[in-house]
């Protein structure tokens, strides 16, 4: 797939950002992610059957171009940090100097993308800033879109935060916003989307004094020894309704009796990636299993779902056995989450939070020092991504970008996301290379998943 790059600018607010909101506080827990991009990509077909045989496409991409440009730059008087740089001092710089866009054209359809995906050609849809190092903070853009259009008039939005700045969620707000404001929505549904709440910094005040960037060195060690460098492959595992539905139940337990998806899957991923990576050095390995958990949910009472920021922390649960049933690594990540409950949230808020936060770190440093291998979960499936519509119908089809073919330092990643209608899950897996080739021929894991299908067969199907 050949992709060319259009142009490259910025999009800025519509109205200029007032000068007591010229600098965004990053909250404490801000202060812990690096400055990385999790891109969200969008597909959007031209959907021919409802216009015109006489369609002129190259007209139809211009106007919904320009119509993405013009609700973007509308929503960024209410998004104002998205529009700025980060600073070197855990804080946004609000210059309004604007958005990271990205115009981009493919020669091909979309449908050749989608009818079997090549992980490797999504990373054309990313919108890369050359004069940005890999990593580095100050000056960074907060937020980046691509927009590619294909030869049959199918649209693809690529859109990310800095990690630095906000979490999922955050992300979430932010695109559902955007595309009400496309759709000229003025009513309800515009008064919740477009009022983010920028009160994180003062419920999580932010610190810079020795004992945060000792914690920030241990929190960064406990990731960082896990790294392996080498060339990270991605594949698509997804799971259908009657596959979760067995493995639920194959999950229950007199301690679980009612496994939610997320475990059930998190649980069986687990047990083939922590098999390939022991079959690899000949010996069991006590293995970190890492969830991200949402903070907004377990406080009491709940924060609001349009608090912006990294409003998340990871929770671990260390599995030493060699051979552990489903059930028993559901109880293992059901048991870590319980943990992070209202009087944690709590505990992390005012002048105290950094001394709960240390507390935290320097507990799960000690405990997980025998931890050989580390595998990270994320969930993408509560944040509706498929009803993200900017006048033009919902997306096809929702992915990550693969890593395919990069040479990094790297941990074990999956990500799960819902499947268009809702009812099945796509786990997109990061491993190395030569774990991958074990990964994707592994009979347990093959006979619940299907590796890589097409979204057209998959939508059609559903």
């Amino acid at each position: 797939m050949e992709v060319q790059i259009i142009s490259r600018e910025s999009i800025k607010p519509s109205s200029p950002t007032p000068l007591d909101l010229k600098t965004h506080k990053l909250c404490l827990l801000d202060q812990f992610r690096n400055n990385v991009y999790a891109p969200r990509v969008l597909y959007y077909p031209l959907n021919q059957d409802d216009l015109s045989s006489a369609i002129d496409i190259d007209h139809i991409v211009s106007k919904r171009l320009q119509l993405l440009k013009q609700s973007l730059s509308e929503t960024l008087v209410r998004f104002y940090p998205l529009a700025g740089k980060l600073t070197k001092n855990f804080s946004v710089d609000c210059n309004d100097e604007g958005v990271y866009f990205v115009e981009a054209v493919a020669k091909s359809l979309l449908n050749e993308l989608l009818i079997q995906p090549d992980p490797s050609l999504r990373n054309k849809l990313f919108p890369v800033d050359g004069s940005q190092q890999r990593g580095q903070v100050a000056g960074a853009h907060v937020a980046k879109v691509q927009v590619t259009s294909f030869a049959c008039g199918g649209l693809v939005i690529c859109a990310c935060i800095s990690h630095t700045f906000g979490d999922g969620t955050s992300f979430s707000s932010f695109m559902k916003a955007w595309a009400a404001t496309a759709r000229n929505k003025t009513s309800e549904e515009e008064a919740i989307y477009t009022c983010p709440n920028y009160d994180a910094s003062s419920l999580f005040l932010p610190n810079k004094d020795d004992l945060f960037h000792q914690l920030r060195a241990i929190s960064n060690a406990s990731y960082t020894r896990f790294f392996e460098t080498g060339r990270f492959v991605t594949r698509r595992f997804v799971f259908d309704t009657e596959a979760i539905a067995e493995l639920k139940d194959k999950a229950k337990s007199s301690r679980v009796q009612n496994p939610t998806r997320i475990e059930a899957l998190s649980a069986i991923l687990s047990r083939s990636i922590m098999a390939v990576l022991n079959k690899k050095s000949s010996s069991h390995r006590p293995t970190l299993l890492s969830h991200a958990v949402n903070l907004r949910t377990k406080a009491r009472p709940p924060l609001s779902e349009y608090l912006i920021g990294n409003i998340v922390w990871q929770t671990n649960a260390l599995c030493t056995e060699e051979e552990v049933d489903l059930d028993g690594l559901v109880w293992l990540l059901r048991e870590a989450i319980s943990k992070f409950d209202g009087d944690f949230v709590k505990n992390l808020q005012g002048v105290g939070g950094l001394l709960e936060l240390s507390e935290a770190i320097k507990h799960e440093a000690e405990a997980y020092s025998d931890a050989k291998n580390r595998i990270m979960f994320s969930s993408w499936c509560t944040f509706g991504s498929y009803g993200i519509d900017f006048g033009w119908g919902k997306p096809i089809w929702v992915s990550c970008v693969g890593l395919d073919g990069s040479i990094l330092e790297f941990s074990p990643v999956v990500i799960l996301m819902d499947t268009r209608f809702g009812d099945g899950i796509e786990a997109w897996v990061s491993l190395l290379e030569e774990d991958m080739a074990l990964l994707e021929v592994d009979k347990n894991l093959l006979e619940f998943a299907t590796i890589d299908p097409s979204p057209l067969k998959l939508a059609k199907q559903q």
